[in-house]
């Protein structure tokens, strides 16, 4: 029993001591006075009874009544009933008050006082004053006390004759039961009568209407949130305008978290003076009357609830973490069937009659029957999580979290994981853990209740019936007697606080109560306590859990197939079949990372261990280590699914021997794993193991113990009893045991523990002391061990298999600090353990003290034993590698440091790693990197042993890396993380490579410094190229070094700083060498010549004579110049030559001027310029200065057809054209030498423009007269050629062209007249290319003859950065956040790479079409060497076919790129100068716009795409000397220019890239495009948008078979052997071979139709006995009989190809269809030269090929010998008709052959030549062709009989008679 008040309390208004405006809560009274003994009185009352502070009132309002809740200092409630009623205040209060009416006024309304009647007869300026009755208990009957309140109110309202000392001292005497659903009817002794029921279960909570009212309030989503904040600990506000919502809202809120109980701050009411509560920083459950709102605004982690609104608050930075799906989803919608039944009926034709919705009590209950379904699903099968650590004297329980995380499938689940750290799910696991207590609803239903629950989750209607069904439990629980409850209390009468109240409350007699409650208590002692007794019981387990959601686990989904392979693997090891296990190991690592497998495995092993310990061989110990390393590393810390707990007990069990008396165990070798060093896991394991033992305490010895049962698993046997199940019926017999037993008891208990904490303190110690304690230093990177991160830096070694042979260099004999260091942390990670779980299971302390002492023992007696380990696995023989292969090296190139153990890794593109696109996975790899003097090479094999023994080559030069950085690696099988290196090179190759752990970090940071060394030599002459040149070929004596380049700077200095000129050039010319003409640069020189030019820094105006008066020196010089391969262009165009331009050849426009023969007035140009025939030597020094680096504007090449030349110069500076063009200012005294250098230009470009032919007779009519500044506005992005009023003639379309719309306005803006003729010329003579930004302000000169066409164009550093982004989406490094091909897209996007592209090809088809409209062109942008030199390149391929040759491209490339100085060593980053500067692949852009032009039209170039990657790749490699430095002066400087004519060195490794492609052009086809068959005269436009764009595939494609392919020497073995050592008969015809797209090259293993002829014709000469011939002197000998054969045959026969000669603008595909007299035949053409017609060859190999044979590589043979091929007509056997046939003469079979068509494979027929007799002329017989001339008819005679044939003309007739008799003849 209980008492049903504690105390009655009446509170009053009293002044502010302080003399504030606010009152302050007075008591009056207090019964009983003295405190009771079980129950102090609490602390505060006065302040809960008005929280909104005690104010006076200028009315009477009407009683009010709430229940506060307060919480004393055990967390014992106290429910304080509140009835306040308003008497008026007395004098005194009033004066204490005296403030301004209004104010207190204004006060009153803040504090919202309910209901202020306007009708109260209350007196001008009377006040009332408010006093309240409280009644504190602690009991939750707020009824009954609001009908006690209520009726001692209305006793003293009403006067009734009733003492109130009575009725109070019987409240205060009355009991009642707790719990048992007893009821009880009490009367006060006013003639009333309540009736009490207490509730069944006192463990359920009692909610009345609350939860449904918070329901009503806030709706289902605003509730569902405030649960889980209130579950995950968060602060929650409840606010409203009314005190008993705000009670009811927190009750409710409580009620739907049953089972789990509220342990933070709870307060429904909180007064206005402790506001500042809601800061604290612990969660709460408060509520808050709604005129504070206000305050409650600041609060930044509060969930404010707004019970009158409806609304629920989440501040931004606060995360309330949903119930996992799909819980959530299924609580919601029964949630809305019981809150809203209609909504199910809402949408039917015919609704149902409308049922009687449930009342809001029953509606309450089905809410919170919601929730505790919802509890019993998410805490379903927690009692199997249970461990059971002590059961006497009193249980000890602890939860394993983890296992549970783990078996729900939950681990991720932020909600669950928050609740289970929680405050409450520890009180929850503590009351309810226990075994033996009374049992309620939850039990029940978490025992018994899931299966059905789970059944119902796809039934809507299922599951609200089981709702109601609880929901009847819950109602029952609280109305027991529903019947019954009849109260009859006495209220107060309608309005009864308007009337004047007789008196103020009086006084009561304490006597007299204190007399009746004496009276009472004095029975009380006397009676015997009617206590209920508790019914316990075993506490049922329930069914073992399942997953929330039955996930499939994807991919890992653990088939039997797989857990037999791990099954078969260990016996394998155990059986000693190593192979065999060898084999099946990948698979049974990648099994591992399924759950299942783990398990398996760990149950497998148990099967080998017997007696606790299994000694293995070093092979099987290898294996069992690195499979337990594998199953651990996918283990978190928690270890959620008992992995490392099953391994636990194996790796003190499974061991080798080192030698005798020194044993290895496992444990050395899987340290390395986080789980071992987090806490909570050996807390878990610790209490595991107790409870085993505790378990086989009390089991009787006839059982056996049960082997320790993996956590959460089901009892193997029925019979089998859970330790839960033990502990419960020990503590029912508990009571029944003598007080000896249960000491005894007790005493065996704790001693079971203290053993367990022994041996844990010994496994701990096992698992956290390395193996090589010399490493300790990385223990304490694990925090003193008492942090989570555990750092992953190897604390033991893991060879391939964890033995511990490295060569690790640490020093013999570490010092004792380092030892004490590991030794210490170690001891305090496990004192912190032993003082925990010691505490927690009631250790005694003097048992504790002796833990303490033992520790530091057992670390330092394991430390020892580990010394003795350490030093005999050292001397293991290492665990076999794989042998190291060895890269094949260029000739001259030399190893700088050998293989260090490296496995490269997969680097983010998908092929090599058996991705997307399928194939095996080559990487990662393992082998090792190599650095030599020219690549860095990687070599080695796949480490998948499945893929097979396929090598992997991955290399890139070295001059080619671009970024290099350190990465950490964890390996993927054992787990280690390992330092690597990822190395990126700009020839798209990323070297991604983890360190093996026997290579030292010396030996790596060597690797990084030595890389570093190369890829930045000091100075260029340190460059393989450069050194590569200096090694001589042993017949030849080297020569002294002083001859070398630096003599020649020296020379040149000299030459100049010395006073005694004459003798110094004599010098110098006597040592002139002179360079053998072009054609017979085969042959060495004399000895005594040297390679020698002189060259001079400074050139003083003197010599800046007129060229005509050359001093002998000089011309020697020029004769040297006039090499290079400008001249011979120069020569081509008909720009002039040096001797025309010495002899000053008036006719010509333009002239050679050797003006900058010295480099004098230019460093970057070449010694020889062209220039208008005009212009004087001496006045172009003067023009250079106004351009950038002194490039003043020359000719670089003239369209052969309408004569413009295309000029090139470098940027304006402010000075110079531009400067002409702004506005006149006065000029000022000293402007006159910039006017003079402008002067010079203007008349410099009056020359060039009057060099033209057209424009030589300028008249001045052909200016743009009259052009408007309105058109200067460029538009688009891109400035436009301005129309300027001439929109007809193709000018004006490239302007809109560029500007991407049509030009608007009228035609003649300017008002020229419009006939065409008027201004002859509608073009600007020059238009001159600038950088928009430097023309800014520009105002075109209306006498000037040229134009300006400002471009936007990007900037080198632009061109970097873009670069910088294509290389990381080529090659990312790492893989693919989401692979595919979007994410790819996305980046090369990002990169705007291509936009780049489009810009450039944009801008030279502009410049082509204005040239090829008779307008010449200067192009002059930025300094003139980068963009200038990618568009001048261009617009010369576009503009002629010549440079689309092998020869005309190289001599583009060494023109405008060599000889006009592309800085390439700056660009490049070649040297340590330039390394700041970065790579800028300016050279690597333009080749990527020539790709995109071959795409568009491949028919047009003769070189073929691998041409332009191997130039990609060499450009940057550093193996020629071509693209070194910077201009052509430095090459001279440092003597690197005319070498390459002068000493021939044989055999020797080429110097030039030239050289080298001519070299292997002989050998093999592979740079020769075999579509080539230009139009002579074509100009190409190709398209540019992005959208025509393709990314180059140089970009994306890797050849991991031999390492990049543009070495070509370096093939696994010689694509073709010599001819001479060619086996005989050649290979066999139909040899197969499989090509991988990321391994194999494919321009070596695609044998295309020309190398297919050519091994063809090869085969046929060895068979004839013939000497082999190179394929190129062949290949030229046919076309040159073919040209001869041409020229009679206009026609050209059907076999021939009539390539279609239309002028068709894009000419795409070189395939065209011809019809013929046979129909159509499909064709490629191979011809380079012809392109009108051209017939058979009748050389030996025959060009023309029909597509089926060009490609029928595995085919019979016989279809491949054809010497002579065509249509013929044939007469049939007798009576049969003529018919056209295919005939093939094949000279080597002897035969002819003939087919249906031409494309037929099959032969039809075969005569054989060795029976033809003669071959004569025929006569036509019936039926034969009408249209054929008679001539055309011959018959072939046999043995057999007569063949009559005829051909479709004479000639051809003709043709194949002398073929044919050829034949026999040669028979």
């Amino acid at each position: 029993m209980a008492r049903l008040a504690d105390y009655f309390v009446l509170v009053a208004f009293g002044p502010h001591p302080r003399g504030s405006g606010e009152g302050q809560g007075q008591i009056l009274q207090r019964f009983p006075e003295k405190d009771w003994e079980d129950n102090p009185f609490p602390q505060g009352i006065e302040l809960f009874c008005q929280p909104s502070g005690w104010q006076l009132c200028p009315e009477r309002n009407p009683p009010t009544f709430f229940v506060a809740v307060l919480t004393d200092i055990n967390s014992e409630r106290h429910y304080c009933a509140c009835l306040t009623f308003w008497e008026p205040a007395e004098p005194i209060q009033e004066a204490a008050c005296s403030e301004d009416t209004t104010e207190r006024e204004e006060a009153v309304d803040e504090g919202g006082q309910v209901g202020l009647s306007p009708t109260a007869p209350a007196l001008s300026g009377q006040l009332f004053a408010p006093k309240t009755l409280v009644l504190v208990s602690r009991l939750d009957h707020a009824e009954v006390f609001r009908n006690s309140l209520g009726l001692i109110y209305a006793i003293h309202v009403e006067g009734l004759n009733v003492c109130l000392e009575n009725v109070i001292g019987n409240l205060l005497t009355c009991t009642v039961p707790l719990a048992g659903g007893s009821q009880r009817t009490i009367s006060l002794g006013a003639g009333d009568r309540q009736v009490i029921q207490t509730p069944l279960a006192d463990s359920l909570p009692v909610s009345r209407c609350s939860v449904a009212l918070l329901f009503r309030q806030l709706g289902i989503t605003n509730v569902l949130s405030l649960f889980c904040a209130a579950l995950t600990e968060h602060k929650v506000l409840f606010l409203s305008r009314s005190y008993q919502r705000l009670s009811d809202a927190c009750r409710g809120l409580l009620a739907l978290l049953f089972p789990l109980r509220y342990s933070f701050t709870y307060v429904p009411i909180l007064p206005a003076q402790l506001l500042e509560v809601l800061s604290t920083p612990t969660p709460f459950i408060i509520g808050v009357h709604a005129a504070f709102q206000a305050e409650t605004q600041e609060l930044l982690d509060v969930i404010v609830a707004d019970l009158d609104g409806g609304t629920v608050t989440v501040p931004e930075c606060v995360h309330i973490p949903p119930l996992p799906e799909p819980l959530q989803s299924q609580t919601h919608s029964v949630l809305s069937m019981v809150l809203d039944p209609e909504l199910e009926l809402a949408d039917l034709a015919f609704p149902p009659p409308a049922t009687s919705t449930s009342s809001l009590k029953m509606q309450d209950k089905e809410l919170r029957a919601v929730f505790l379904r919802l509890f019993a699903q998410l805490l379903q099968g927690y009692r199997w999580c249970l461990h059971v650590v002590r059961i006497h004297p009193e249980p000890v329980i602890r939860f394993h979290k983890a296992a549970f995380l783990g078996q729900r499938g939950l681990l991720e689940d932020d909600f669950l994981m928050k609740v289970l750290e929680g405050m409450a799910f520890a009180g929850f696991v503590s009351e309810r853990g226990v075994p033996y207590r009374p049992t309620d609803l939850f039990d029940e239903l978490v025992a018994h209740e899931v299966a059905r629950i789970r059944a119902d989750e796809n039934h809507p209607q299922r599951a609200l019936r089981h709702v109601q069904e609880l929901a009847e439990q819950l109602y029952k629980n609280e109305n027991p007697y529903p019947a019954v409850a009849m109260h009859k209390v006495q209220r107060p009468g309608e309005a009864s606080h308007l009337r004047r109240a007789p008196r103020p409350f009086p006084r009561l007699d304490e006597g007299t109560v204190q007399w009746i409650v004496d009276q009472a208590a004095a029975k009380m002692q006397g009676a015997p306590p009617a206590v209920k007794a508790e019914r316990r019981t075993t506490v049922p387990s329930g069914p073992p859990m399942a997953a929330i959601l039955e996930r499939c686990g994807g991919p890992q989904a653990n088939s039997a197939r797989r857990l037999e392979v791990v099954r078969n693997c260990i016996s394998y090891v155990f059986e000693g079949k190593m192979l065999e296990a060898k084999k099946l190991l990948p698979a049974v690592l990648r099994a591992l990372k399924g759950r299942a497998a783990r398990r398996c495995l760990a149950q497998e092993l148990h099967l080998h261990v017997q007696q606790n310990r299994a000694v293995l061989d070093h092979q099987q110990f290898d294996f069992v280590v690195r499979m337990m390393n594998c199953c651990l590393q996918d283990c978190t810390s928690l270890d959620e699914h008992g992995i490392a707990a099953a391994l636990l007990p194996l790796v003190t069990a499974f061991c080798r021997k080192l030698s005798p008396g020194v044993t290895q165990f496992a444990y050395s070798c899987v340290q390395e794993h986080v789980v071992w060093s987090t806490p909570q896991f050996w807390e878990a394991m610790f209490y595991g193991d107790v409870q085993t033992h505790i378990r086989a305490l009390y089991l009787e010895p006839a059982e056996d113990p049960a082997p320790s049962q993996e956590v959460g698993e089901a009892p193997s046997q029925e019979d089998e009893r859970s330790a839960l199940d033990v502990a419960s019926e020990q503590r029912r017999l508990w009571p029944t045991m003598s007080r000896e037993k249960q000491q005894e008891l007790v005493q065996k208990e704790e001693s079971t523990v203290f053993s367990q904490a022994i041996h844990y303190a010994n496994r701990m110690s096992y698992l956290l002391l390395p193996l090589d304690s010399s490493k300790s230093r990385l223990l304490r990177e694990r925090a003193g061990l008492g942090d989570l991160e555990s750092a992953s830096n190897s604390l033991v070694t893991n060879s391939m298999a964890g033995s511990v042979a490295e060569s690790y260099d640490t020093e013999s004999g570490f010092e004792d600090a380092e030892t004490c260091d590991v030794a210490g942390a170690v001891v305090r990670f496990i004192n912190r353990f032993v003082d925990k779980v010691c505490t927690e299971s009631g250790v005694t302390s003097d048992h504790l003290k002796g833990l303490h002492v033992m520790v530091p023992d057992i670390v330092q007696m394991h430390i020892e034993t580990l010394e003795a380990v350490h030093r005999e696995s050292k001397r293991l023989p290492p665990i076999q590698k794989p042998k190291l292969l060895r890269p094949r090296l260029l000739p001259g190139e030399e190893c700088v440091l050998d293989g260090l153990r490296v496995s490269l890794l997969p680097d983010g593109r998908e092929e090599g790693a058996g991705g997307s696109g399928g194939g095996p996975a080559l990487l990662p790899a393992e082998g090792a990197v190599f650095l030599t003097t020219y690549r860095v090479i990687f070599t080695g094999m796949p480490a998948d042993p499945l893929v097979g023994e396929q090598v992997v080559v991955r290399s890139f030069p070295v001059a080619a890396l671009t970024k290099e950085k350190r990465i950490s690696v964890q390996m993927p099988v054992d787990q280690l993380l390992q330092d690597g290196l990822q190395l990126r090179s700009c020839t798209f190759q990323v070297l991604k490579m983890a360190f093996d752990e026997e290579v030292g970090s010396d030996s790596a940071e060597l690797f990084r410094k030595q890389l570093h060394k190369l890829r930045y030599p000091p100075d260029i002459r340190n460059t393989f190229a450069v050194t590569l040149g200096s090694a001589h070929p042993p017949g030849r004596p080297s020569r002294t070094t002083k001859d070398k380049g630096p003599s020649l700077r020296t020379l040149s200095r000299n030459l100049m700083k010395n006073a005694k000129k004459t003798i110094e050039r004599q010098y110098v010319t006597r040592k002139k060498y002179n360079p053998p003409s072009w054609e017979h640069r085969g042959q060495p020189p004399p000895e005594d010549q040297e390679d020698e030019i002189s060259v001079s820094e400074e050139l003083e105006p003197n010599t800046l004579t007129p060229s005509s008066a050359l001093k002998p020196s000089d011309r020697m010089t020029m004769s040297s110049l006039v090499e290079r391969a400008c001249c011979r262009d120069y020569q081509r165009l008909g720009l002039g030559t040096l001797s025309s331009s010495l002899s000053r050849a008036k006719s010509e426009p333009f002239r050679v001027s050797p003006v900058n023969r010295m480099y004098a007035i230019c460093r970057s140009y070449p010694g020889l310029l062209i220039v208008p025939q005009s212009v004087q030597d001496n006045a172009l020094q003067r023009v250079s200065r106004c351009y950038r680096q002194n490039r003043f504007p020359v000719v670089c090449w003239r369209s052969g057809r309408s004569k413009a030349v295309l000029l090139r110069s470098g940027g304006l500076h402010g000075k110079g054209v531009v400067g002409l063009f702004k506005t006149q200012n006065a000029p000022s005294p000293g402007q006159s030498q910039a006017d003079s250098s402008s002067l010079e230009q203007e008349k410099y470009l009056q020359a060039v423009v009057s060099s033209m032919p057209r424009y030589a007779d300028a008249s001045g009519r052909n200016t743009l007269s009259g052009f408007s500044s309105a058109h200067m506005g460029s538009h688009g992005k891109w400035g436009s050629v301005r129309a300027s009023g001439r929109s007809s003639g193709p000018s004006a379309d490239v302007g809109s062209r560029l500007a991407g719309r049509d030009l608007l306005g009228p035609p003649q803006a300017n008002g020229a007249p419009s006939d065409p003729g008027f201004l002859r010329p509608q073009r600007a003579a020059l238009y001159i290319i600038g950088d928009k930004a430097q023309l800014k302000g520009v105002r075109p000169d209306p006498l000037q003859q040229w134009e300006l066409v400002p471009i936007e164009v990007f900037e080198a550093r632009q061109v970097k950065a873009s670069f910088k982004k294509l290389l990381k989406a080529c090659v990312p490094g790492c893989p693919a956040a989401e692979p595919g091909p979007a994410s790819f897209l996305r980046s090369l996007e990002d990169s705007e790479w291509l936009t780049q592209i489009h810009k450039l090809l944009q801008v030279s088809v502009l410049v082509v079409e204005l040239l090829d409209s008779g307008s010449s062109v200067l192009v002059s942008l930025e300094d003139g060497w980068d963009i200038t030199t990618q568009v001048v390149s261009l617009v010369q391929l576009l503009s002629d076919p010549f440079y689309r040759t092998l020869e005309g491209f190289r001599l583009l490339v060494e023109k405008e790129w060599l000889s006009f100085g592309h800085r390439f060593s700056h660009r490049g980053a070649q040297t340590l100068a330039g390394q700041s500067s970065g790579f800028t692949p300016v050279f690597l852009q333009f080749l990527d716009c020539v790709h995109q032009v071959h795409l568009q039209f491949p028919m047009e170039f003769e070189f073929s795409q691998f041409y332009l990657k191997f130039l990609g790749y060499h450009h940057v490699s550093r193996r020629f000397r071509t693209f070194l430095l910077d201009s052509d002066y430095e090459r001279i400087e440092l003597g690197l220019l005319y070498e390459e004519k002068g000493e021939r060195r044989g055999q020797l490794a080429c110097r030039s890239v030239w050289e080298y492609v001519d070299r292997l052009s002989k050998r093999t086809p592979v740079f020769y495009n075999y579509m080539y068959a230009p139009e002579d005269t074509e100009v190409l436009r190709p398209y540019s948008n992005v959208s025509n764009l393709k990314v180059w595939d140089f970009y994306t494609e890797e050849t991991l078979a031999e390492g990049p392919p543009y070495d070509w020497e370096l093939a696994q073995g010689p694509p073709e052997p010599p001819e001479e050592e060619r086996p005989d008969g050649g290979a066999p015809q139909s040899r197969r071979r499989v090509v991988w797209p990321c391994y194999d090259s494919c321009p070596r293993a695609q044998p295309d139709a020309i190398s297919r002829l050519l091994e063809e014709l090869q085969r046929l000469e060895t068979e004839l006995g013939r000497p082999p011939e190179r394929w190129k002197d062949t290949w030229d000998r046919v076309k040159a009989a073919q040209r001869l054969e041409c020229r009679p045959d206009v026609h050209g026969t059907p076999s021939s190809l009539l390539v279609s000669s239309v002028p068709h603008h894009r000419r795409s595909l070189g395939v065209y269809l011809q019809e013929g007299p046979v129909g159509s035949t499909l064709s490629l053409s191979l011809d380079s030269d012809q392109s009108s017609g051209s017939t058979a060859s009748s050389s030996r190999q025959a060009a023309r090929r029909s597509t089926s044979t060009l490609y029928s590589q595995f085919q019979t043979a016989e279809s491949e010998n054809r010497s002579y091929e065509g249509t013929l007509y044939k007469k049939g056997a007798f009576m049969k008709p003529w018919k056209a046939r295919w005939f093939v003469l094949d000279k080597t079979k002897h035969q002819l052959r003939y087919y249906n068509h031409r494309v037929d494979t099959e032969c039809k027929g075969v005569i054989d030549l060795a029976e033809v007799e003669a071959v004569a002329p025929g006569a036509p017989t019936m039926g034969a062709p009408k249209t054929v001339d008679e001539k055309a008819f011959f018959d072939v005679k046999t043995t057999r009989r007569v063949y009559n044939f005829c051909a479709q003309d004479v000639p051809s007739a003709q043709q194949w008679v002398d073929r044919i008799q050829s034949c026999l003849s040669d028979a």
